[in-house]
């Protein structure tokens, strides 16, 4: 569960794409979307393995959630085993400066 002082970060991944997002669990709303269809992901992953699209997408979000003030966040691996893309986009979102 994600509160307002640390919401929760979700992932979910297809047979192509992969989706995180932030969330106010209190409140029921999503504070920020990430996901390989964005158009500013679209642009950098051209031709690149899953895993790296899954790293520029951990670190976009990472970057975004600094910018509106989102330090700590509770992850939320929706399942999934915590290797592949889910492990990618973890690390590259801890790299970034979000901690969880």
């Amino acid at each position: 569960m994600g509160t307002a002082s640390r919401p929760r970060l979700s992932v979910f991944r297809s047979l192509n794409h992969i989706y995180a997002q932030i969330i106010d669990d209190s409140t029921s709303q999503t504070l920020l979307l990430m996901s390989t269809l964005d158009s500013q992901v679209r642009n950098q992953t051209d031709g690149m393995v899953k895993a790296k699209k899954a790293e520029i997408v951990g670190t976009l979000l990472a970057e975004k959630a600094l910018n509106k003030g989102i330090r700590q966040v509770v992850f939320d691996r929706g399942g999934y085993k915590y290797q592949g893309r889910v492990k990618a986009l973890a690390e590259a979102a801890r790299k970034a400066g979000l901690e969880f």
